[in-house]
């Protein structure tokens, strides 16, 4: 087992007396220990030895703790890095997560938080042995540490490679949006800052969390979904943190709580704005501080269990109201992800709809099943007000219902064909002749209905129908040479 004395650690600030108070405090957990009161003197000890992490204050004489994140960075270094940032600097923070810090603490510091993101950051989880007091510099001379034997350096293994996120892959869709949220979702995996997750009901945000943490290095630890409407309120706190053995009337038996069963992986709270006042302190704390408490129990526990959260409600108005606690709003939307609803991409729905129908069939309901062309200009034209949800409830249905080996409009839902009533009232091609030719027919006029629909506006009836703008221009020369008479 890898003692504490293993560990290196490089501080750096420009106080001496807040440099003093951090260098006390983990000489008393028996690290060993370098400081630094600049940048440059910061960078002279990274380049004389290796470290197992960094502790660093955000605003230095001669730059910034980024300055440190940075060279870190460039030079392929793998020290762990918590920065500490001014109380109500969260862009500090921001920005500091997004460069490769693993956490971050404000000012003033909390010594007993300090001592635990340290421990968490160097994987010790519950901290580790202290030192003897004695061997500690004396009152007098605590400025000037007397000089210390070099120490082995517990040299961090390289960082696993991300692995290959099914979840990632199921978020279909190549729209700017959906380009924009898989980009983050990579990014955000690297840090293990709380996230939220903001859209529409339906629109995929446990998707989402499932792939932050199947591509990050928790990815084969537990993933603990929580649906935080759905648990009556008088058993939050139990759910969340555990409860001994007749802690209350029908605690029979002694529970862990959702965060331990999610200890070293993360926790995924749903519908996080459902969470009564007294819980959003709880879980405040919880996060703050890396420990949880059974109820009936005085030990409090350590866990380091990453907490993504979702929400459809819009939690800024909320704390506005006073119905959401600001320090948590702000706790967990370090990193933000907004999901657009299926509405604002429709481009990625042609792709989205294969691709549902294609999962759907692998899973055993009728392999051969297709869309037939009308079928599914009507699933591109409709609003989706349950989005990705709704979507797939009705494909499922659909698989079910069709006679044959294709879905047609009859298989739909009246809602999806009366909102898309061109495209649900061909059921079959137009005309007789070979069905090439009859298809065509078909696209023809779907695509005249879509720019009468649009007022002629061809970006708009590209983007309604799915298509890009260049591929409707060369099929609406297609069909003026055809005689179709769109254009």
């Amino acid at each position: 087992m890898t003692t504490a004395s293993h560990f290196s650690l490089l501080v750096v600030d420009d106080e001496p007396d807040l440099r003093t108070l951090y260098e006390l405090t983990l000489l008393r957990e028996g690290y060993d220990l370098d400081t630094a009161g600049t940048v440059q003197e910061a960078l002279l000890h990274l380049k004389d030895r290796t470290y197992s992490a960094v502790i660093t204050d955000m605003r230095l004489p001669d730059g910034s703790g980024l300055d440190v994140l940075h060279w870190l960075e460039e030079n392929g270094r793998r020290e762990k890095t918590v920065v500490i940032t001014a109380y109500g600097s969260s862009e500090n923070a921001v920005e500091a997560l997004k460069s490769g810090a693993y956490d971050y603490l404000t000012k003033p510091v909390d010594l007993k938080q300090f001592r635990g993101v340290v421990a968490s950051a160097l994987g010790r989880g519950g901290g580790g042995p202290t030192v003897d007091p004695s061997s500690l510099p004396s009152e007098q001379h605590r400025a000037m540490p007397p000089p210390r034997v070099p120490r082995p350096v517990a040299v961090a293994p390289p960082a696993p490679a991300l692995p290959v996120s099914q979840a990632l892959g199921r978020m279909a869709g190549n729209s700017t949006a959906m380009q924009q949220v898989r980009s983050l979702v990579e990014k955000v995996a690297r840090s293990m800052a709380p996230v939220l997750v903001a859209g529409e009901s339906g629109t995929g945000k446990e998707l989402v969390a499932r792939a932050i943490h199947e591509v990050s290095t928790r990815g084969a630890m537990p993933f603990v979904p929580v649906n935080c409407s759905a648990i009556p309120e008088q058993l939050l706190e139990s759910e969340f943190f555990g409860h001994t053995k007749g802690a209350f009337t029908g605690a029979d038996r002694a529970r862990r709580g959702l965060f331990v069963e999610a200890d070293h992986g993360t926790i995924f709270l749903d519908e996080i704005g459902e969470l009564p006042p007294h819980m959003q302190t709880k879980l405040l704390s919880a996060i703050e501080e890396k420990t949880v408490r059974a109820i009936g129990s005085d030990q409090p526990r350590r866990v380091d269990t990453r907490v993504i959260a979702a929400t459809n409600r819009d939690l800024p108005e909320m704390v506005k109201q006073g119905k959401f606690r600001e320090d948590l709003y702000f706790r967990l939307a370090m990193f933000h992800i907004h999901l657009p609803p299926l509405r604002e991409r429709r481009a990625d729905l042609p792709g989205f709809i294969r691709h549902t129908l294609s999962a759907i069939k692998r899973s055993g309901g009728r392999r051969g099943i297709e869309l037939d062309a009308a079928a599914e200009a009507a699933l591109v034209a409709a609003d989706w007000p349950g989005n990705v949800r709704e979507l797939e409830n009705v494909l499922n249905r659909a698989c079910i219902l069709a006679d044959g080996e294709r879905i047609t409009p009859a298989d739909l839902p009246a809602d999806i064909t009366r909102i898309a009533p061109a495209a649900a009232a061909v059921e079959a091609p137009a005309g007789t002749g070979p069905l090439r030719e009859q298809l065509r027919a078909l696209e023809a006029r779907l695509i005249a209905r879509a720019l009468q629909q649009a007022n002629d506006d061809r970006r708009l009836a590209a983007e309604r129908l799915g298509i890009g703008l260049s591929s409707l221009y060369r099929k609406l020369e297609e069909f003026e040479r055809m005689g179709l008479g769109v254009a």
